[in-house]
C-alpha cells in the first residue's frame, strides 16, 4: 500500500487513495515521533497529521493517485514540519463549520504554531509546523 523512505531528520510515506491511509498515516507519524524522541506533542501532532491526511483524501487527490507525507526537522531538531503534498487543484482554507464537518483546518490552526499551503505541480503542500517544547 505505502512506500517509506527515511533518513536521520525527514521521513515520508506515500499512500494511495484509500480509506485505510489515514491509519497507516498515524501510524507512521507516531513511529517517527517516538524515534524522534517527540512524545510531548505526540497528540497535537498526530491528530494533524490525520486531519491532513484526511483532508487530501477527501478533496485533493483524484483517482488512481495518491498523496505524500512529509515530516522533518529542521533548526537543529528544534522544529517539526509536517507536509501533505497532493495533486488536487483549490486551496484549503480554514471555515466556519457546517454539520459534521468544517472543523479540521480550524483544529489544525489552534494545535499547530503554524500552518500554511503551497504550491506543487500539480496541487499543492499543506504543512503545518510546531516546536519542540
Amino acid at each position: 500500500m505505502d512506500k517509506t523512505m527515511q533518513h536521520e531528520d525527514l521521513r515520508e510515506l506515500f499512500c494511495r487513495r484509500e480509506r485505510r491511509s489515514v491509519a497507516a498515516a498515524r501510524e507512521f507519524a507516531r513511529a517517527t515521533l517516538t524515534a524522534w524522541e517527540w512524545g510531548a506533542r505526540a497528540d497535537d501532532v498526530t491528530f494533524c497529521v490525520s486531519e491532513l491526511a484526511t483532508n487530501a483524501l477527501v478533496h485533493g487527490v483524484p483517482p488512481g493517485r495518491g498523496y505524500l507525507l512529509r515530516m522533518w526537522l529542521y533548526e537543529r531538531g528544534s522544529v517539526l514540519r509536517v507536509e501533505v503534498h497532493d495533486s488536487g487543484e483549490g486551496e484549503p482554507c480554514v471555515r466556519q463549520p457546517d454539520g459534521e464537518s468544517g472543523r479540521g483546518l480550524l483544529l489544525v490552526a489552534a494545535l499547530a504554531d503554524g500552518w500554511g499551503v503551497g504550491p506543487r505541480e500539480p496541487g499543492k503542500v499543506v504543512w503545518c509546523e510546531f516546536a519542540r517544547p
